[in-house]
């Protein structure tokens, strides 16, 4: 029941979607836009990997800001897991269980598909390429944290070896810490839903949800705060890379008619934060 309540909340959150069927290029029956839609699919997720070969200058400064500030993280991963843990049995607990639940990659693709599946029975482009843009930035993302998980070995909060513990390769999975898969899966989906909004505050609120489950895999020790934040930052740059590529293969066009989000490192003493402009 909680699945299906999920499914629908994400479809009717785009019931004023325009109904338009201008695609590029234009298909006339569902299985031609099924094709279409599966295709180019498989085709963003291929872009998203290839386009570090393209980065220029501002790329490559970008990621270096996002390495440094993860590695900022770590640095105080010992003491941002104790607070958090410290402080679990202090969060309500369906706020929990919605972390682990909507991270939770079967209850992922249930939603993401069902947004397409309602897309392509409307036939309303909108929706339809939101799916496109849901299912593959998941996939592109979720399969490059699998492939990190295993290459990084990063020991979790509660297997009690500390933060510096890396054993690559383990098959154990008390050594995939890094990075929160929970964390990445429902950042992608609430990053991907909040550009079909403008409203700043609407946007917000979209974010707040998506992040709440990667940090319930801290307050459950699962992973550490580092984790999150880098698989926050991987979302984000999966979901631009492949939205932009979807401008070419759709009419319905999302980043021409708003500003990008600015994200930005805060640093002070005794304090580390991340803000959003939009």
């Amino acid at each position: 029941m909680s699945r299906f309540l999920l499914l629908i909340v994400l479809v009717f959150s785009f019931k004023g979607s325009s109904q338009s069927l201008d695609s590029i290029p234009k298909q006339d029956t569902r299985w031609q836009m099924f094709t279409y839609d599966v295709g180019t699919m498989f085709t963003a997720v291929g872009h998203s990997y290839t386009r570090p070969l393209h980065w220029g200058g501002k790329q490559w400064s970008q990621f270096g800001l996002v390495a440094g500030g993860t590695g900022l993280f770590y640095l105080f991963d010992e003491d941002s897991s104790r607070f958090f843990r410290n402080r679990q049995e202090d969060v309500p607990s369906f706020i929990r269980e919605y972390g682990e639940f909507y991270g939770n990659p079967e209850n992922n693709y249930l939603a993401t598909g069902g947004v397409y599946l309602a897309g392509l029975i409307t036939k309303n482009e909108k929706l339809r390429r939101t799916g496109v843009l849901l299912v593959a930035s998941a996939t592109s993302a979720g399969f490059l944290q699998q492939v990190l998980k295993s290459v990084v070995g990063r020991t979790r909060p509660v297997a009690g070896l500390g933060k510096d513990t890396f054993d690559p390769f383990n098959s154990n999975r008390n050594f995939h810490s890094f990075p929160s898969g929970h964390a990445l899966l429902a950042f992608t989906n609430a990053y991907a839903i909040g550009k079909q909004f403008k409203n700043p505050w609407v946007k917000g609120g979209i974010y707040l949800l998506g992040a709440i489950p990667g940090i319930s895999r801290v307050w459950d020790g699962q992973h550490w705060l580092s984790d999150v934040i880098f698989a926050y930052a991987l979302s984000i740059a999966t979901v631009e890379s492949i939205d932009r590529y979807l401008d070419k293969k759709y009419a319905e066009k999302y980043n021409a008619q708003q500003k990008e989000v600015s994200w930005n490192l805060n640093f002070g003493i005794n304090t580390v934060g991340v803000t959003a402009r939009f």
